[in-house]
C-alpha cells in the first residue's frame, strides 16, 4: 500500500451470481480513523461488498486489501484485527452476555474483559442475562460490542440500526461516535439518509451494484442541483403558486394540509421565493439546505418509499 493512512483498498471489485451482477466493478479506499458509509437501497450491493471485504464471500474478480493484506490470500492475518457486526446475528441461547463475550474472547490471542465491554454500552447490569431477555436496542448494542471483543482496528457494521425505534437508534449513533473516538476505523452500511449524514465522514452511494457518487458528506450535499429549500404552511398559496413554480420546484407535502415545500437553485431565487411567501403571511416558514436524502434521490431517481420497497439484491 502506497499510503499508510489507507486501511482498505478495493479495486475493480465484481461479484456475479449467474447473470446477476450484485457488484459491478467498484473501487474505493477507506482512510484510517474515518467512518466510511456505503449508502443505498435494499439490494444495491452494499452488504455483498462488505461481506467480501470481511472475507465472508469470495469475489468474482477484483482486488481487496485490508491493512495491507490481500483478503483472497491473507485472511488469517486480517481476522484478528477486524470486528464484524452482521446484519442478523444469532447467539447461544443458554449463555449469558458475559459468557458469550468470554467465549468470543477465547478465540483471539488478545481480547478485552467482558465486563469492561458491557459497561461501555450500559449493559453491565445485564451481564447474567440471556440475549433473548434484551430489548431490541439492547440487543443491537450487545451485537456491536461483541464485534469489539478483540479490540479491532477496523469495525464493520451492517445496517446497525435497522428496526430500532428513534431513541434506540440515537443511542446506537452515540455508541458509534464513541467507537470512532477510540481511533478505530468504521465501515457501515445503511439506507437511513439522516444516519449517513450524521455519522459518516465520507459516503459512497451505491445503485445497482455500482458506486454512483463518493465524497465527504457535506460535499455530496453541495452537489444538489437545488441546494435551498423552503417549507411553509398557508391556505392562500393559489395566489402566488404560478409565480413560485417559475423560480423553483413547488410541491405539496403529502398527508399535511396546506403544507408546501419549494426547492431552489440559487440564493437569488431563494430571496424571490421568500418575498412571495411572506405575502401569504404563512403560519409556519422554515428555510433549510438540501440534505443527503435530496442528493440520493437526484442521483438514483428513487424516493425513500421506492428505496425501502425495492427487491432484495444484497
Amino acid at each position: 500500500m502506497t499510503d499508510m493512512a489507507v486501511v482498505i483498498v478495493v479495486e475493480n471489485l465484481v461479484k456475479r451470481y449467474g447473470k446477476l451482477a450484485a457488484v459491478s466493478g467498484i473501487s474505493f479506499e477507506v482512510q484510517k480513523g474515518e467512518v466510511f458509509g456505503l449508502l443505498g437501497e435494499n439490494g444495491a450491493g452494499k452488504t455483498t461488498t462488505l461481506e467480501i471485504i470481511e472475507g465472508l464471500r469470495r469475489p468474482t474478480s477484483g482486488i481487496v486489501k485490508v491493512l495491507g493484506h490481500d483478503v483472497a490470500r491473507e485472511m488469517s492475518q486480517i481476522k484478528t484485527r477486524i470486528g464484524v457486526q452482521l446484519q442478523s446475528s444469532a447467539y447461544y441461547s443458554y449463555l449469558t452476555l458475559r459468557e458469550i463475550l468470554e467465549l468470543f474472547g477465547s478465540f483471539y490471542p488478545k481480547y478485552l474483559p467482558a465486563d469492561k465491554l458491557l459497561k461501555s454500552v450500559n449493559l453491565l447490569e445485564k451481564a447474567k442475562s440471556y440475549v433473548t431477555q434484551l430489548s431490541g436496542g439492547q440487543r443491537q448494542r450487545f451485537s456491536i460490542v461483541a464485534s469489539l471483543v478483540n479490540d479491532p482496528q477496523i469495525v464493520f457494521l451492517d445496517e446497525p440500526t435497522t428496526g430500532l425505534d428513534p431513541l434506540a437508534r440515537r443511542n446506537l449513533w452515540e455508541l458509534i461516535a464513541q467507537i470512532k473516538s477510540q481511533g478505530k476505523t468504521i465501515v457501515l452500511t445503511t439506507h437511513y439518509m439522516e444516519e449517513a449524514e450524521l455519522l459518516c465522514d465520507r459516503v459512497a452511494i451505491m445503485d445497482k451494484g455500482k458506486i454512483i457518487a463518493l465524497d465527504k458528506t457535506h460535499k455530496l450535499v453541495e452537489q444538489a442541483s437545488k441546494p435551498f429549500k423552503v417549507s411553509f404552511i398557508s391556505d392562500r398559496t393559489d395566489t402566488v403558486a404560478s409565480q413560485l413554480k417559475k423560480i423553483g420546484t413547488l410541491t405539496e407535502l403529502g398527508g399535511k394540509t396546506d403544507h408546501f415545500e419549494i426547492t431552489l437553485a440559487t440564493a437569488a431565487s431563494l430571496h424571490k421565493a421568500l418575498d412571495l411567501i411572506r405575502t401569504l403571511q404563512p403560519a409556519s416558514l422554515t428555510v433549510t439546505r438540501a440534505s443527503l436524502e435530496d442528493v440520493f434521490i437526484e442521483k438514483t431517481g428513487k424516493t425513500i418509499t421506492e428505496e425501502e420497497n425495492a427487491p432484495v439484491r444484497r
